[in-house]
């Protein structure tokens, strides 16, 4: 299945849930999200129906993102009806750990492939703050429950705020002695033009990749250590996403970095979203939704496999504002990263 622009359109992320357990600045006010009608979300059989209809034209990844999937009741045996749709290589969860630890062993056993785990410091008074109340311990647990159970590969993500401060040598280091994927984000001032929620980030704290990695480079010779050097093909993760990934020499695991805004990957774009609420998006920096919900319930899957087809073809070349990302007013909790 190929865009207007040649490009394989095989991977689909899907919100299960606009609803998080976390408060994260950047993400969701203080007070949570505004209700939505139970009616307004899609069914977890909906939500089959439609990637059994994306699968039939050649989507192959299926990643669960949120708000935080693990809050809706049932996600375990929804990646197991996932893993029955033929044609489906790679399922995928995108969590912030929370309640990882106590589910870990039921999702790999369901058929869950890999784990995203978010993480932006490790110091756990800045973690409460970011996250409004959240204890990284819980966090730091999730990721050993996941390397134990053996999900390959588990990645862990930081998006890089400059008013955060955060060591990301610190984080790097994670990656040498055990087989974890440190991969850095460029913060993306996604949301209300405002600010993210009263957040009080804007693009002053983009960090590019590049400056994240020559921080790390310089605290790693510090430390008299090798600075990092570019993973070979055997040893980067895979996942068909946009990361480029480098480690230090001997490490067990690697250290990615995701640049959408310095070094933006539009060229390789390989996927699309759909939301809780059942809109097909396109493109992450666009606002531009193709409803398939009422396709859904009251269509038929011709119509269903129309909206998909049309909103491939909508996909732009690349976002055009201006280097930053604030071409959406909607906030990440509702797209689903």
């Amino acid at each position: 299945m190929k865009d207007t622009l040649g490009r394989t359109i095989d991977y689909l992320r899907v919100s299960l849930t606009d609803r998080c357990n976390l408060r994260c600045i950047y993400c969701m006010p203080a007070e949570g999200i505004a209700q939505v009608s139970h009616n307004d979300i899609l069914r977890f059989d909906e939500i089959v129906e439609f990637i059994r209809v994306a699968a039939g034209l050649g989507v192959r990844r299926i990643r669960l993102t949120g708000g935080e999937p693990l809050v809706r009741k049932g996600v375990v045996g929804l990646v197991g009806e996932i893993r029955a749709i033929p044609g489906i290589e790679d399922i995928s969860l995108t969590t912030n750990g929370i309640l990882l630890a106590s589910m870990a062993h039921d999702l790999k056993v369901a058929g869950l492939d890999r784990v995203n785990i978010s993480l932006d410091t490790l110091d756990p008074e800045k973690y409460a703050a970011v996250t409004r109340g959240g204890d990284v311990k819980r966090v730091l647990e999730g990721i050993e429950a996941a390397l134990a159970e053996g999900f390959d590969p588990v990645k862990i993500n930081a998006v890089a705020v400059r008013s955060l401060d955060q060591d990301f040598y610190e984080f790097a280091r994670m990656s040498c002695d055990r087989p974890l994927h440190m991969r850095f984000i460029e913060y993306m001032p996604v949301g209300d033009s405002a600010g993210c929620n009263g957040s009080g980030w804007g693009p002053q704290d983009v960090v590019s990749c590049d400056d994240i990695r020559s921080q790390i480079d310089g605290a790693a010779r510090a430390a008299g250590r090798h600075p990092l050097v570019p993973a070979s093909n055997g040893s980067a993760p895979d996942g068909g996403g946009p990361a480029r990934y480098w480690k230090f020499p001997g490490a067990l695991g690697t250290v990615g970095f995701i640049s959408p805004l310095s070094n933006h990957f539009c060229s390789r774009c390989n996927r699309v979203r759909l939301t809780a609420k059942g809109g097909i998006r396109p493109c992450l920096f666009s606002d531009e939704e193709y409803p398939v919900r009422d396709a859904l319930r009251n269509g038929s899957e011709e119509e269903v496999r129309a909206i998909l087809i049309r909103a491939i073809g909508a996909k732009p070349d690349e976002h055009h504002e201006g280097g930053h990302a604030n071409a959406t007013e909607t906030n990440m909790n509702a797209i689903g990263g």
